[in-house]
């Protein structure tokens, strides 16, 4: 099953605990996951770099999970701290990264030209 959300608003979808088989773990296309919360300051930095990148490009798909609605999910895969960036290939993570980085690096890092 494919991701049935899009990037046609220009922002990082959110994804929650309900959707995250079918949006992330399904998805036919690289998924970069996002577990952020409301009260992180560094996780608001990151925020509106992941909304441009979701409007400029397609090849990868971004979603963003708050980990204080969605514990169960951040658990699972052990994100100890926030901003934690998940990239998600053919279902499994496939890299992770910690911190607000800049535009460039999370580029790079999901492997967008």
């Amino acid at each position: 099953m494919a991701a049935t959300k899009s990037h046609t608003e220009g922002k990082a979808l959110p994804v929650t605990q309900d959707e995250f088989e079918g949006e992330v773990l399904k998805s036919d296309k690289p998924v970069l996951v996002d577990f952020w919360a409301t009260w992180c300051g560094p996780c608001r930095k990151v925020a509106p770099l992941l909304d441009e990148l979701a409007k400029e490009q397609d090849g990868v798909e971004i979603r963003k999970l708050d980990v204080d609605a969605n514990p169960n999910i951040a658990r699972d895969y052990k994100v100890m701290s926030i901003p934690t960036m998940i990239l998600f290939k053919n279902g499994e993570p496939a890299d992770q990264m910690v911190g607000a980085n800049s535009k460039p690096v999370i580029k790079k890092f999901a492997g967008i030209a």
